[in-house]
C-alpha cells in the first residue's frame, strides 16, 4: 500500500493527512496558519508532515495544495492572496525539513484532482471543478490530465470578468465572476436585501440577531431550508450568476461534468437546482447539444488533502 501525505494550506489552517492509494485518509492533523510569516508557515507545514510520517514510516512523498499561484515546476508559490507568500520556494524549504520529495500545487487544482480520481468525477476524463467559497476557485481536467497552462497558473476561473467595470475584486480588477457567484456574494446579497427591505428579510434578520451584518452563510442556508422567500431569492440570484458562468465555460471547454464544491455546496439542491436551470437557459446552442452534468462534490473538505497526496505519486 503506497502512502503519501497531502497538505491543504489555506489562510487560516494547515490540514494534513496520510492517504493510501485508494484515496482513503488514514490520519489527519490540523494547525493554525501563521499567515503573515512565510518562514513560520513552512515550519508549520513541516511540523504537520513530521507528525504524520512519525506514525506511518512508509510514507513516500508529500503533496502540498496552496491557495495561490504555483509555478510550472510545482515548486514555488508566486503569489498567495491570503498568505504572505511572494515567490516563496516552498518545495525547497519543506523538502529540506522533512527529507521527502515534495510537490506543490494550487489548492483548487488539488481539490479538482481529488474529485476526479476518487469523488464525484470518477471515470470522467473532461471535467471542471468550481469551488464556491469566500471567492471562486477552479480546477480543470482535460483528457484525464490536470490542466495547468503554460506557466502553471491556469484554472483561475473566479477571475474571468463578467461585468465590465463591475464590483471591485481583491485581485485588483473589477467585475470578476467571484464577486457575483460565491459565498461572499451570497452574504452581500442577503445583507443588502435586509437593509433595503427589512420586512421581506424578517427571518434573515432574526437569525442575524437583528442586524444585517449578523447575517452569514449558515443563517441564509437555514432560512432557505425553512422556505423563507428572501433567503431563496438570494440563492436564486447567486445561482443565476453561477449558471451563466458555467455556460460561458462550456463554450470554451465543453466538459462532461461540472463539480461544485466549497462552502456553498453544503446547501445541496437549494443551490444545485437553480444553478442547473440557469446553466441550461444560458448555454449557447441549447437544444442542439448535450448538457454537461452539474454535480455536488463528494469529498468535502478532504478533497484538497486527497488530491495533493495523489499528485505526489505522479
Amino acid at each position: 500500500m503506497a502512502l503519501t501525505i497531502g497538505v491543504d494550506v489555506g489562510g487560516t489552517k494547515v490540514a494534513g493527512g496520510v492517504v493510501d492509494d485508494r484515496g482513503r485518509i488514514l490520519e489527519q492533523v490540523r494547525r493554525p496558519t501563521p499567515s503573515t510569516n512565510p518562514q513560520q508557515t513552512a515550519e508549520v507545514i513541516a511540523e504537520v508532515v513530521d507528525l504524520l510520517k512519525g506514525k506511518y514510516e512508509d510514507v513516500k512523498a508529500v503533496g502540498i495544495g496552496a491557495a495561490g499561484f504555483v509555478d510550472e515546476t510545482r515548486a514555488t508559490v508566486q503569489f498567495a492572496p491570503n498568505l504572505a507568500w511572494r515567490n516563496e520556494p516552498i518545495k525547497e524549504k519543506v523538502e529540506r525539513r522533512v527529507e521527502l520529495p515534495v510537490v506543490v500545487e494550487n489548492d483548487a487544482n488539488a481539490m479538482a484532482w481529488g474529485e476526479a480520481r476518487y469523488g464525484a468525477g470518477r471515470g470522467e476524463k473532461f471535467l471542471v471543478c468550481v469551488t464556491l467559497g469566500t471567492g471562486i476557485g477552479g480546477g480543470i481536467v482535460v483528457d484525464g490530465a490536470l490542466y495547468r497552462g503554460r506557466f502553471g497558473i491556469g484554472g483561475e476561473i473566479g477571475h474571468f470578468r463578467v461585468v465590465p467595470d463591475g464590483r471591485r475584486c481583491g485581485c485588483g480588477n473589477r467585475g470578476c465572476w467571484e464577486q457575483y457567484a460565491s459565498g461572499n456574494a451570497l452574504v452581500a446579497e442577503a445583507r443588502e436585501l435586509a437593509r433595503v427591505s427589512p420586512a421581506l428579510a424578517g427571518r434573515l434578520l432574526e437569525l442575524g440577531n437583528g442586524r444585517p451584518d449578523g447575517i452569514n452563510g449558515p443563517e441564509i442556508t437555514q432560512a432557505a431550508r425553512e422556505g423563507d422567500p428572501a433567503a431563496l431569492e438570494c440563492f436564486r440570484a447567486i445561482a443565476a450568476w453561477t449558471g451563466q458562468g458555467l455556460a460561458d465555460l462550456t463554450a470554451i471547454l465543453d466538459p462532461a461534468v461540472f463539480i461544485i464544491g466549497g462552502g456553498l455546496s453544503d446547501a445541496g439542491d437549494l443551490l444545485l437546482d437553480p444553478v442547473r436551470t440557469a446553466f441550461h437557459t444560458a448555454l449557447t446552442g441549447r437544444g442542439h447539444r448535450t448538457f454537461a452534468d452539474v454535480r455536488i462534490a463528494e469529498l468535502g473538505s478532504a478533497a484538497g488533502i486527497v488530491g495533493a497526496a495523489d499528485l505526489a505519486r505522479i
